[in-house]
């Protein structure tokens, strides 16, 4: 089976740091293009980041470029979010995608737009972050 699975979350104040991880069974996550998105509740899912299967190949949201970096590990076929400097509006379900169109990430205007969620084809449950004071 394929199982895409984010942990990492939990109740922190501003200014703090987390690192998210989405960890695959099934399949190889060096293959694919892996997205992070977030979501509120009313809101859309939004795109934060992805990146490729060629080191360097990243793209980030306005909204958290500088803050949070994507990486991977594939000895542990995980990929890892770290969010810096956590603001009020980061809180949000964070979820982990695996695009197997992509070997790529496309730009924000693609890989991290919510019109091509639909690239994205296994999903985890997702892990809630709560910043607040």
């Amino acid at each position: 089976q394929v199982q895409l699975v984010e942990s990492g979350g939990g109740l922190v104040q501003p200014g703090d740091s987390l690192r998210l991880s989405c960890a695959a069974s099934g399949f190889f996550l060096n293959y694919y293009a892996i997205g992070w998105f977030r979501q509120v509740p009313g809101k859309e899912r939004e795109g934060v980041s992805c990146v490729g299967t060629s080191d360097g190949n990243t793209d980030y949201a306005d909204s958290v470029k500088g803050r949070f970096t994507i990486s991977r590990d594939n000895a542990k076929n995980t990929v890892y979010l770290q969010i810096n400097s956590l603001k009020p509006e980061d809180t949000a379900v964070y979820y982990c995608a695996a695009n197997l169109m992509r070997t790529r990430c496309a730009g924000t205007s693609i890989s991290l737009n919510p019109a091509h969620l639909h690239e994205y084809d296994y999903w985890g449950q997702g892990t809630q972050v709560t910043v607040s004071s």
